[in-house]
């Protein structure tokens, strides 16, 4: 299967989905036939900020024209952040989308979790990843942790890179919201590898990410 991503939000993000299905390929004898259009973290992060759902998917939705143009069969948006407007998205996409939300939601219930906690921007906080994790209770960080984690996010997402102070930040939002209960920490950020890849932690994660690519695999190689 033909498969189309929407990249560019942000750019470190769009390497890993890449490299990512590359090495899951290398494993297996399925070709991988993928194509990827570019889109504008600024212009996402505005539209994100303003919850301007339909704007950004009418966006998403001629980015997604193009992917079948190319002959996509199926899209994904390789960004936990792209998904606030996925509803609005699916409805009008060319396309079938591959959605991350209900494949993370399955995710949690297997392993019978019960507390997570959710990093990522605040609407994904705040929203329990929009409202779309319905096999656990979901927790954010408290407001004042909230905030610097959005803004920490945010500017990491938009530089690709992340420094030694926003990695911090995560860590102890993470720690603290394991201490309230929570049995591990969603990374609901798909930038967020860059703060915790090959870097010890105190506590379980789950990576939105990785559960994504493992289900866009599936549907390449089906």
């Amino acid at each position: 299967m033909h498969i189309g991503l929407i990249g560019g939000i942000g750019p470190a993000a769009t390497e890993r989905y890449y490299r990512g299905l590359i090495e899951r390929s290398s494993r297996s004898e399925a070709p991988l036939d993928l194509t990827i259009v570019h889109a504008d973290v600024r212009q996402l992060a505005a539209n994100l900020s303003a919850l301007a759902r339909m704007k950004q998917a009418e966006v998403f939705a001629r980015l997604v024209q193009r992917l079948a143009g190319a002959g996509a069969e199926l899209a994904a948006v390789s960004s936990m952040g792209g998904h606030f407007c996925i509803r609005e998205l699916q409805a009008i996409s060319p396309l079938p989308l591959l959605n991350a939300i209900p494949e993370i939601d399955t995710a949690i219930r297997q392993q019978g979790l019960k507390n997570i906690g959710i990093l990522g921007t605040r609407l994904v906080m705040e929203t329990g990843l929009y409202g779309g994790i319905t096999s656990a209770r979901t927790m954010a960080p408290d407001e004042g942790a909230l905030e610097l984690v959005h803004q920490s996010y945010i500017a990491m997402a938009t530089a690709g890179r992340v420094t030694d102070a926003q990695r911090r930040i995560f860590l102890v939002a993470g720690e603290a919201m394991v201490r309230n209960g929570a049995e591990a920490i969603l990374l609901g950020g798909t930038d967020l590898f860059l703060a915790f890849e090959a870097h010890d932690c105190s506590f379980p994660v789950i990576d939105s990410t990785e559960i994504h690519l493992d289900a866009i695999y599936r549907r390449l190689s089906a």
